[in-house]
């Protein structure tokens, strides 16, 4: 298993390798190319037509395009869905082929120089309303600007080139107007909405194979969310203020055709949709997370409403990104399902609770990535995101995390923690059983593309920075691919007593090869104490609470979209041949038999053949690929306890010091580090002193932050005037990345 080991930056390197050789690598290059320039050609007709969708030359060649199809067994749904679903889904379908053919073509060290990698990570806001924002995510902001205000500015001066014509009263005039303005702000909405369910969708292909974390594609939900909301609102006010001017408000908001949209769908729809929006604003968010995480699950009433309000064609705009958001929500139900017991837990002196999962081998994940879970002890209905603390080098078997002590969730699992490490026994009644979602994260791990690396902390933000020490420290170890030769870890904590969990690093002693190849400095900064403390328990060996063994039970379940690209492609062509094939077989036996016409119940049809296309085709494969996970754990198993043991053996060495000279000689994490009681890092000194240290202007520097939207700001703003600065000098510096590992909600 020692590949599992080595994730998708040691196959980019044998690729690069192979291409050295010469023509065996021309067809894979070839290959490449092709699936490239497809997805590319794909997705960019399918943005220019949504974009121009408003202008008369694109409603006349979609006009044409739904008299030439208009007669297909599908109808007028199919061509809608043709023109503005099936795009994306095609795009879904070539990058499975691409991420199965190519697992590491997206790592490569040459594209720090890039100028598409650059946009990625400088960043051009940083305080405002949208948080620290690079150039990519600034041109995609003006981007939605762009085309909302040149769509609705096109509309209305149609609207009032139409309305004008027709030579009506100024009162009937101004209604019609405003009727037609309410109806293109739906239209704009439900395009919108196509790309608010593309970022929600955890384990997506699509953010996979452009290497977006979900961390990251929950802020572009957000933003789209807000938007979306906006132009929904915006639409039910215009046709409310309509009905009220006409007098016939309230039978309006009641009424259900059969034939057109049924308002009162639309009213629920839209109420679900605005009380999930205004639980999601940030200070409802996060004060009152637990509502917020209820209300947003009206996710489903908004949906299934939607689609009777607008029935199935004019739904089947976005019935594309609604479908993969389904094939990712049923998957997590599956992963969900499995019981994951939790093997070990340990309360540190700081009030950090530690958890040690049990994981099959075969589960790929990286020093970035990180996974829901759910307690079932404590809820079965909230699920939290944590950072995995861990390397997928500490071991083929374990994974951890370190959840810091802050609400009533977390507040409760610390205190069933501290009951049983009190009774010294334990039984059944004290097991934790868990359910785990993901993991997720970066696709790359981008940590290693870096020869120099700032990582920056705040309080628990070091966590995901222990996972990346301990990858780094035991890939060098190893021998394994890892550019990252210089290293710097500033962290600020409150109190002394949070140094503690750099102990939670497996790699505990840096030996003498791996210092020749590292250099490693932790600055570490005490902000609320003005001096060392004096009283006992300061040393990190004493602090750590012993593990508490819960029960060696069930492993995560490998059931996850970043997981096995082969099933997970499968799992995708069998849902969306089911739900077509099940459209058709509607369409002919039902559709047509019985004369079917309303809207809302043709809508409610191809709403049901999407769930049924993911639930049964898709489901059976879901269950194939559930077995042979359960097969494979099944064959691995026999050397899970050697290594099992084989890790603690490694732990006990490193911990003991006996592995020899060089072990003998090696330098404790706890000696590299640098305390400052009293104060705060100076990023524009830090940051000036390392870049010298790194070589100049031949240095690109990776900048990496988790912690509080406060310190992101800092980070940011000091990583965009130094590469000003350099813009502006006559002599070139060092290139600063700004990379952000934060997940807020």
């Amino acid at each position: 298993m020692a590949e599992e080991r080595e994730p998708l930056l040691q196959n980019g390197g044998a690729g690069n390798a192979a291409a050295t050789k010469g023509s065996p690598a021309l067809l894979p290059s070839l290959a490449r190319s092709v699936l490239k320039f497809l997805m590319w050609a794909v997705f960019l007709t399918w943005a220019a037509g949504i974009f121009f969708y408003p202008t008369k030359p694109v409603q006349a060649a979609f006009g044409e395009w739904a008299a030439l199809t208009k007669q297909s067994i599908f109808g007028i749904t199919g061509t809608v869905f043709l023109v503005f679903s099936a795009p994306i889904l095609i795009v879904a379908a070539l990058a499975y082929v691409y991420m199965f053919a190519f697992p590491g073509d997206h790592v490569e060290t040459k594209k720090l120089r890039s100028l598409s990698f650059r946009l990625w990570t400088f960043p051009v806001l940083v305080d405002g309303p949208f948080g620290v924002v690079s150039a990519v995510e600034f041109i995609g902001i003006v981007l939605f600007i762009v085309y909302v205000v040149f769509s609705m500015t096109y509309y209305v001066v149609e609207s009032v080139r139409l309305v004008s014509k027709s030579h009506l009263s100024p009162t009937t005039s101004s209604e019609l107007i405003l009727d037609l303005i309410g109806a293109r702000f739906g239209s704009v909405g439900l395009f919108c909405m196509i790309f608010l369910f593309l970022p929600v969708s955890r384990g997506s292909v699509l953010l996979r194979l452009i290497d977006i974390p979900f961390e990251h594609a929950t802020r572009y939900h957000v933003w789209l969310g807000h938007l979306t909301m906006a132009l929904f609102t915006l639409h039910g006010l215009c046709y409310v203020i309509t009905w009220f001017l006409e007098g016939r408000l309230i039978e309006e908001l009641m009424q259900w055709k059969e034939i057109g949209v049924a308002n009162l769908a639309g009213v629920i729809s839209l109420v679900a949709g605005l009380l999930m929006w205004v639980t999601s604003l940030h200070p409802v968010r996060k004060r009152f997370f637990e509502l917020f995480f209820y209300t947003h699950q009206l996710y489903i009433v908004f949906i299934v409403f939607l689609v009777l309000h607008v029935g199935d064609f004019v739904f089947s705009i976005a019935a594309g990104a609604v479908f993969l958001f389904m094939l990712d929500r049923f998957l997590r139900f599956w992963q969900s399902r499995a019981k994951v017991d939790i093997v070990s837990a340990a309360c540190r002196p700081c009030g950090t609770v530690e958890l040690v999962f049990s994981k099959p081998p075969s589960l790929r994940y990286n020093a970035l990535s990180f996974i829901f879970v759910q307690v079932r002890e404590l809820s079965f209905l909230q699920w939290h995101p944590f950072s995995v603390s861990s390397s997928p080098m500490d071991g083929k078997y374990h994974m951890s995390i370190l959840i810091k002590v802050l609400g009533t969730w977390t507040d409760k699992l610390k205190s069933i923690i501290n009951d049983v490490e009190e009774k010294k026994t334990r039984s059944d009644s004290d097991r934790i059983t868990a359910s785990i979602e993901g993991p997720y994260g970066h696709e790359s791990p981008y940590h290693l593309m870096y020869e120099n690396l700032i990582l920056v902390a705040g309080g628990i933000g070091i966590s995901p920075f222990l996972a990346i020490l301990s990858d780094i420290i035991h890939r060098i170890e190893q021998g394994m691919p890892c550019a990252p030769k210089n290293v710097l870890v500033l962290w600020s904590v409150k109190k002394s007593t949070e140094l503690s969990l750099l102990s939670a690093v497996d790699a505990q002693s840096i030996s003498s090869s791996v210092s020749d190849k590292l250099h490693l400095d932790i600055q570490a900064f005490v902000t609320q104490e003005h001096e060392p403390p004096l009283e006992d328990g300061i040393v990190e060996g004493e602090q750590k609470i012993p593990g508490i063994f819960v029960k060696n039970g069930a492993a995560m379940s490998g059931l996850v979209g970043t997981g096995d690209n082969f099933w997970a492609g499968m799992y995708f062509a069998a849902s969306t041949l089911g739900a077509v094939l099940a459209f058709a077989l509607v369409q002919v036996y039902y559709v047509k038999r019985f004369n079917v016409y309303a809207w809302w119940h043709l809508g409610l049809l191809l709403l049901l053949c999407m769930s049924g296309g993911v639930a049964l085709p898709g489901g059976l494969v879901v269950l194939l690929w559930h077995l042979s996970e359960k097969r494979r754990m099944q064959d691995d198993r026999w050397d899970a306890d050697v290594g099992a043991r084989t890790d603690g053996a490694e732990a006990e060495q490193t911990t003991n010091g006996t592995g020899g000279a060089d072990v003998a000689s090696a330098a404790s994490l706890a000696t590299l580090r640098t305390t400052r009681y009293g104060c705060r890092p100076k990023f524009q000194a830090e940051f000036a002193a390392f870049a010298e240290r790194a070589g100049g202007a031949a240095a690109d520097v990776g900048v990496l932050v988790c912690g509080p939207p406060g310190l992101q700001a800092s980070v940011a703003r000091e990583c965009r005037s130094h590469n000003f600065r350099r813009g502006g000098a006559k002599s070139g510096a060092a290139v600063f990345h700004f990379n952000s590992h934060s997940f807020d909600l």
